[in-house]
């Protein structure tokens, strides 16, 4: 059989600018026509900023989903049926690989579920976030104007729960912290207290990253100013997973840019923390507490602390007696209670941000590799992390491309360097999170949308030199 060429993405054709006399929408349309291709998966990202329903907020995996998720399952049937239209491939064969490697655990771990709509409904949620999602992503950003594009609504997203979060900890009608509703959740409620987290580190990244785009000054100012401001609900969201995991991907990010350049992002972190520590005079106790509590976790750990260990411990043991496939998708509370110990508490308590106490069953161990690795056994962590673990590898590439740039290691780097930046920040943030954490509640479409976007610069096609047109 011939080989098939994997199609390359041909560079936008340039829009003529509106004239002075254009009306307000004719000004719009080339600006519309620019960014058309990812305004879906924008919209995706914007729907987050939706309060979230009750009933929809579990942060275990529970919930009847959003409207951001309906919008995405949109999303992936339009690029279905765009790729039937036109007879073309839509992804390069090393993304189709990476991305599908996760196919072959999801499927088995379906059929070993417990009942045939339980392995239905876990199957769906996997290819959602891991495969589907990420893959339409990939397949609608054709630059790295529109990547770019994407970064700043992060941003904007971060920004404004951060904001919602910030006024809750300033009123006290945040979620409940040692007695008191001063815990910045934003929209996703009490019952996902790691909505607003993610969302606000995913921003910090991107704006630290995008702080290095060479030669485009009002950038890196804005970027600079942004991630500044974003420190201060990251702070009061007192997410110890979230903290961890945004200082490991800020400081590869520095690294990754290069350390004399880093000079001003530094500074206006500083700036940023001595704000948060001088300002919140009532609120540095608390944060100090918790910042110390992280390496307090083995001599004198707190409740929480002791429930996430044992549930850890249940899901290598569930893993233990089947090592290969695991005990199948959503088996985790299933089989809970028979591999945990006495330790185990009955569930976490929530309180606040508008909503009454509810005693919140632990429905996973909050570590996604465990998770994966009790309910898929060894051959469903391997098919994810193995394809995980290509995206950086191939990330790295593109971005050691990039630092060879014009200007070299001591220059500006490369044009696309802030996009090699922004994935590979938000690939670190991603996997170090999930030590802490795994896939459920509204936010979780996020990470799916992050996913595509890291694979679009590590795996996607480029543009040839002198092509023009559009697909």
């Amino acid at each position: 059989m011939a080989h098939i060429p994997s199609p390359a993405l041909p560079e936008p054709r340039p829009l003529p600018a509106a004239g002075p006399g254009a009306r307000p929408y004719e000004a719009a349309l080339p600006w519309l026509r620019r960014y058309a291709p990812v305004l879906p998966v924008v919209l995706v990202v914007a729907l987050l900023a939706l309060p979230v329903p009750a009933e929809g907020g579990a942060a275990d995996g529970g919930g009847t989903g959003t409207v951001a998720d309906a919008v995405s399952a949109l999303v992936v049937g339009l690029c279905v049926v765009r790729a039937v239209r036109t007879r073309r491939r839509p992804l390069t064969r090393t993304a189709a690989i990476l991305l599908g490697m996760p196919v072959v655990g999801i499927t088995v771990a379906a059929f070993g579920a417990s009942s045939g709509s339980t392995g239905v409904a876990g199957a769906a949620r996997y290819l959602q976030i891991f495969v589907l999602v990420p893959a339409a992503v990939l397949m609608l950003i054709r630059d790295a104007d529109q990547f770019r594009f994407l970064a700043w609504s992060f941003v904007g997203l971060g920004l404004y729960q951060g904001v919602i979060g910030v006024h809750q900890n300033l009123t006290g009608t945040g979620a409940s912290y040692m007695g008191e509703d001063i815990r910045a959740v934003g929209t996703f409620g009490s019952t996902d207290v790691m909505g607003m987290a993610t969302v606000v580190s995913y921003g910090l990244v991107c704006a630290l990253a995008l702080a290095f785009r060479p030669r485009s000054p009002r950038q890196r100012s804005a970027a600079v100013g942004c991630a500044a401001l974003l420190f201060v609900p990251l702070a009061l969201s007192f997410s110890r997973g979230a903290w961890i995991a945004t200082a490991v991907a800020c400081t590869a990010v520095l690294l990754l840019a290069g350390v004399r350049r880093a000079g001003q992002v530094l500074l206006a972190a500083g700036a940023a923390a001595v704000v948060l520590v001088a300002g919140f005079g009532f609120g540095s106790a608390m944060l100090q507490e918790r910042l110390s509590s992280i390496t307090q976790v083995t001599d004198a750990p707190d409740q929480s602390v002791i429930d996430r260990y044992t549930m850890w411990a249940a899901s290598a043991d569930m893993w233990r007696e089947h090592p290969v496939t695991g005990v199948g998708l959503k088996g985790f509370p299933e089989y809970r209670d028979s591999h945990a110990s006495l330790a185990l508490s009955s569930g976490s308590d929530t309180a606040g941000a508008g909503s009454g106490f509810v005693r919140q069953p632990l429905l996973s161990p909050h570590n996604m590799y465990l998770l994966v690795l009790g309910e898929q056994g060894l051959l469903g962590l391997t098919a994810l992390v193995g394809g995980w673990a290509g995206l950086v590898v191939c990330a790295v590439r593109r971005w050691s491309r990039q630092r060879g740039g014009p200007g070299g290691p001591g220059g500006s780097g490369g044009p696309e360097l802030d996009c090699a930046l922004v994935a590979c920040g938000l690939l670190i943030w991603q996997l170090i999170d999930f030590m802490y954490a795994d896939i459920g509640g509204p936010s979780t479409v996020l990470t799916a949308v992050a996913l595509g976007a890291v694979a679009w610069w590590a795996v996607g096609a480029r543009a040839r030199p002198g092509e023009a047109g559009r697909r």
